[in-house]
């Protein structure tokens, strides 16, 4: 987005606040979509403060109309509700992630169960899924160790891109920050690179972006 009001909306999803990766790109990927520049806000949401899941309780109060639903049941709906605000309000969205066993952490998981709402983030349509957050743009930082992003064992990028386009977000970057075990120093510098490039073209407006698949 070029426009001078905007709104970015950062997930954070390693449960290490320290000597985190993925947590030091995202800093990084924020401010290169101008967080300090005026007219452009910034909603922090961090999974490692943790996340409600999914029951049955939820699931039951979930399908139950707006307007018949109790307050019990409202109350048990509060946080997805502000969950799918974020990403309603937002023009930019940042997901910094790392690999936990060959997929998503739990609490990403657990946060892509509370906003994939039927009706509200995504609709059937004669059997055919249609997402319903359009005009918006996303960078998945995706980070592990011994992970490579698009092998056979990587179970967490494709599923974070179908996630993604589930909703209706279509224009999504990748930046690779996988495979830091065997050559840290590079992966991170054609990361910042790839972080550089990305930015400068979401700020110009350019579109159809796809920087590391």
């Amino acid at each position: 987005m070029s426009g001078t009001n905007r709104t970015i909306l950062r997930i954070d999803a390693s449960m290490r606040r320290q000597k985190s990766v993925s947590r030091m790109l995202a800093d990084e990927m924020v401010a290169a979509l101008g967080a300090r520049k005026p007219g452009v806000s910034v909603i922090n949401r961090d999974l490692a403060a943790g996340i409600g899941i999914v029951n049955s309780a939820w699931i039951e109060a979930e399908r139950t109309s707006v307007e018949n639903r109790a307050p019990d049941q409202r109350a048990l709906l509060a946080q997805s509700d502000a969950l799918v605000a974020e990403l309603q309000a937002a023009d930019d969205i940042v997901i910094a992630t790392p690999i936990y066993n060959f997929s998503v952490p739990a609490a990403l998981k657990a946060w892509i169960d509370l906003i994939c709402r039927d009706k509200i983030t995504f609709v059937y349509e004669n059997d055919v899924s249609r997402g319903l957050l359009s005009n918006k743009q996303a960078t998945v930082i995706i980070t592990s160790g011994g992970t490579v992003a698009g092998n056979d064992i990587d179970y967490a990028t494709g599923y974070i891109r179908h996630i993604l386009e589930f909703i209706g977000i279509r224009e999504i970057t990748m930046i690779d920050v996988t495979g830091l075990s065997k050559n840290r120093r590079k992966v991170i510098a054609d990361a910042r690179r790839d972080i550089t490039e990305a930015s400068a073209k979401r700020l110009s407006g350019q579109r159809n972006l796809s920087v590391a698949e």
